[in-house]
């Protein structure tokens, strides 16, 4: 069975630190459990290893949850995933959680050297593989909550079918309503959402334009957003502009609060906030203390 995981708070975080330096990582985590929020989510893009990332930010905090959104299937084995999921849910029960991914075609060929073939069969396999590891790895523990960073339907039905959810990101508040129909009660939706404060919007649009550039590159995301209703002509690099006011919560604090609780509304049992500044790996605390306000957390 999966170990249990309890949310301090159903509004989390999501960024990524790999330039900085880990113990510098590190306070900012805290700074974020001070602040009321209920986890730190961050990717794997940019080169650090996602377990030991993970094992560092549990080791610096007391109730935040951490979880790997996503750890990439192609950096590691499943019985390497597996098992160090296992451990760290050892050392700190009920605040690890393993997201998984399939990644991207370029990122996975180029960054990686390795090889990208059909995303739902791989993903699949490596499910059952984790599911093989015998109960002495860290017995009486439970094995790691697992999430998918599902977007489409089937990979949505194989989450649901193998997992204890999904972490949807870029997504609008109506394809988290989608996906919570799609999974039913029982399963987890944690959504990402990206945020811009600021009264400046012809600034809040170029981060959100900077945001999106890569990610309107990479054929996964561009099938998602059609599928959410956008057509080719809102996917110019960077994005068009209804892309990014529907992607991107803009504004003074209340409009972006009101952007996060929308994905409540919608089913999502947390949300990740992800604070724009220009930079992914920029210090997002300032906008965070401003949304922690204006969230009553």
């Amino acid at each position: 069975m999966a170990a249990r995981i309890d949310f301090p708070s159903r509004i989390g975080v999501w960024w990524t630190s790999d330039s900085w330096p880990i113990q510098e990582a590190q306070q900012a985590a805290r700074d974020i459990e001070a602040m009321g929020y209920g986890s730190l989510f961050y990717g794997e893009a940019y080169g650090k290893e996602t377990l030991t990332q993970a094992g560092a930010f549990l080791a610096a905090t007391d109730r935040l949850v951490i979880g790997t959104g996503i750890a990439n299937i192609h950096a590691r084995d499943p019985i390497a995933a597996e098992s160090g999921g296992r451990t760290l849910t050892a050392l700190h029960p009920g605040r690890f959680v393993l997201g998984l991914g399939v990644s991207h075609a370029p990122l996975v060929e180029r960054g990686r050297g390795g090889t990208y073939q059909k995303p739902l069969a791989t993903m699949r396999d490596y499910l059952q593989r984790m599911a093989a590891v015998p109960e002495q790895v860290e017995p009486g523990v439970g094995r790691p909550a697992r999430l998918v960073a599902a977007l489409g339907p089937k990979m949505i039905e194989l989450a649901g079918a193998e997992t204890d959810g999904v972490h949807p990101y870029l997504v609008t508040p109506e394809q988290t309503r989608v996906t919570r129909e799609a999974l039913g009660p029982d399963k987890w939706v944690v959504s990402e959402q990206a945020v811009a404060v600021g009264d400046d919007p012809d600034d809040a649009m170029s981060r959100a334009h900077s945001h999106l550039e890569i990610y309107s590159g990479l054929p996964n995301y561009r099938n998602s957003w059609l599928r959410q209703g956008f057509e080719e002509s809102d996917m110019p690099r960077g994005g068009s502009d209804r892309l990014k006011k529907a992607l991107v919560g803009m504004g003074d604090i209340d409009t972006v609060a009101a952007s996060v609780t929308a994905h409540l509304d919608a089913g999502a049992d947390h949300v990740l906030v992800q604070a724009l500044r220009g930079n992914p790996m920029a210090d997002p605390r300032d906008d965070l203390r401003e949304l922690a306000r204006a969230l009553g957390m």
